[in-house]
């Protein structure tokens, strides 16, 4: 109990400083409504999903993978707030308090985890304005938005480490963006996998980013006329995919974090 009242604390700290500094979720916004607008407008009439060209068809089966690519780059975010944090000492200050010690970072991840989810709420907004609709109810809707947010948590535990590894802000943005990207395109976030060349394809099936987005097309009701689900295991069952790969990553690297921390702040 005496960790999650420290965690709860640290994490309003966080939430009142990205209060205070209102561009850092403006500037977080814009990045991903540029991708929805790009992917829409300007590919998407030449991009082609399962048997359709159509631009509504390409409409609805890009969002979720901006949904998730939106959750997982808050990871940069994530880790160049605690290397900010370490470079200016704080992480020396909190060393001198009774509190426990990973309730810094899961602080800082429950803060994460809190932008994160209005930056989904007004991403969706955008995306209905441009068109985008689920078609199943809404606790399946509601689901698929759970599973994006576990996600981008486990993803943040990541950029902690990150964050804890480097020197510098800016070395620890640069860390975090760096591997997100083949992450996030060699998948099925933007194309359909199956126009993949086969080893590419394979990696894209497995890859954790794409269960994620494979589950929530899935729970919006949003494959395409004529789409052809992959045979391999994580895109038969996106959902419990998705969860068994978010949750063996919060264990991973929140144990490998943590650890970090602990050395860094001894």
């Amino acid at each position: 109990m005496s960790a999650t009242s420290d965690s709860l604390v640290v994490a309003r700290r966080n939430l009142i400083r990205m209060g205070r500094i209102p561009e850092m979720v403006i500037f977080g916004l814009i990045q991903p409504i540029m991708f929805v607008v790009l992917f829409t407008y300007v590919f998407g009439g030449s991009i082609r999903v399962g048997a359709s060209n159509s631009t509504q068809a390409y409409r609805e089966f890009l969002m979720a993978g901006i949904f998730a690519q939106t959750v997982t780059f808050a990871t940069a975010g994530a880790g160049a707030g605690i290397a900010d944090d370490m470079h200016k000492g704080l992480i020396d200050r909190f060393r001198s308090l009774p509190m426990a010690r990973g309730a810094v970072l899961t602080g800082r991840t429950l803060a994460d985890l809190v932008q994160t989810a209005l930056t989904l709420v007004v991403l969706a907004v955008v995306a209905l304005i441009v068109g985008w609709r689920a078609h199943e109810n809404a606790g399946k809707v509601l689901a698929g938005f759970g599973l994006l947010l576990l996600l981008g948590y486990a993803f943040s535990w990541i950029g902690a480490l990150i964050g804890l590894s480097v020197r510098t802000p800016e070395a620890a943005t640069s860390g975090g963006l760096i591997w997100l990207f083949p992450l996030t395109f060699i998948s099925n976030a933007f194309v359909d996998a199956n126009q993949m060349p086969a080893f590419l394809r394979r990696v894209a099936e497995w890859n954790p980013f794409s269960a994620t987005v494979q589950a929530a097309r899935e729970l919006f009701g949003n494959f395409p006329p004529g789409f052809r689900t992959p045979d391999a295991w994580p895109m038969q069952h996106p959902v419990w995919a998705s969860l068994i790969w978010s949750v063996l990553i919060i264990l991973f690297f929140r144990t490998l974090a943590v650890r970090k921390y602990r050395r860094a702040a001894g």
